[in-house]
């Protein structure tokens, strides 16, 4: 039995928190397999999402954490929670629950077997099934030519938010990736390529949720200045690992930057 914990990154989210958490929570209660917690990662809201956040933790102790991270970014979110958490798996979905729960199960139980280090959901590979505007679908596909042609990335989708990592794995690559807001997926996926930790992806039944908070263009440059500092600085190298730079599922020469 492995000891999973699922953040959920929040940001003035007080209308919705409730009805997804006990979503989650019923969800995981129907699988004893692992040892599941809900960490509530609330990113220096306004409203009164921490106090809920607070109350459900009081509502269901030792099922349910409010973390309060100060600071306003998905990546600061993410790192705050993974690092100071004692769990085998860290895993983490996006609060509007978009990506189907029946499927947690396979991006979890890869990485609790120790079949794979990092494990992510797609929803553009083969077998995925999306409700997703046309533009956002073409946004998305231009935003993985850019990786794969700045960085070597090679993976289906670098931004949907359904992903999980081994304790071991995090504690190595996370203190490794700068950026604190929506780049953070993508950087962590490529420093964990280029140091050959092993991933997983999982084609995802996915449905676009509305009023999403992200800002496309300025997200889109924060993208792009994200890649031209790893490609212009480099990736860095996680402990222990050498020169490997090749993950043992990627083609030959997948984690090489142009």
């Amino acid at each position: 039995m492995a000891t999973v914990d699922i953040v959920l990154p929040v940001y003035n989210e007080e209308r919705v928190l409730r009805g997804s958490v006990e979503s989650v929570l019923r969800h995981v209660e129907a699988l004893p397999l692992h040892e599941w917690r809900v960490v509530i990662a609330d990113n220096a809201s306004s409203d009164g999402t921490l106090a809920l956040a607070r109350e459900l933790e009081q509502e269901r102790p030792g099922r349910v954490v409010a973390l309060h991270v100060p600071v306003k970014g998905r990546g600061i979110a993410l790192r705050t929670a993974w690092l100071t958490s004692p769990a085998d798996v860290l895993a983490y979905m996006d609060v509007d629950l978009a990506t189907d729960l029946a499927q947690l199960a396979e991006l979890i139980d890869p990485v609790a077997a120790g079949e794979a280090d990092l494990s992510f959901g797609t929803r553009l590979a083969p077998g995925s099934a999306t409700q997703r505007s046309l533009r956002r679908t073409l946004i998305s596909r231009g935003y993985l030519a850019l990786l794969r042609w700045g960085l070597g990335l090679r993976v289906s989708d670098a931004q949907c938010g359904f992903k999980a990592i081994s304790g071991a794995a995090a504690r190595e690559l996370v203190p490794l990736v700068r950026d604190t807001r929506w780049f953070f997926d993508s950087e962590l996926l490529t420093v964990a390529q280029r140091n050959g930790y092993r991933l997983h992806e999982v084609p995802v039944r996915w449905v676009e949720g509305e009023g999403s908070k992200v800002a496309i263009l300025r997200t889109a440059l924060e993208d792009m200045r994200g890649v031209w500092r790893l490609r212009s600085g480099g990736v860095p190298r996680a402990r222990g690992r050498g020169d490997e730079t090749t993950n043992a599922h990627e083609p030959p020469g997948a984690s090489e930057i142009p």
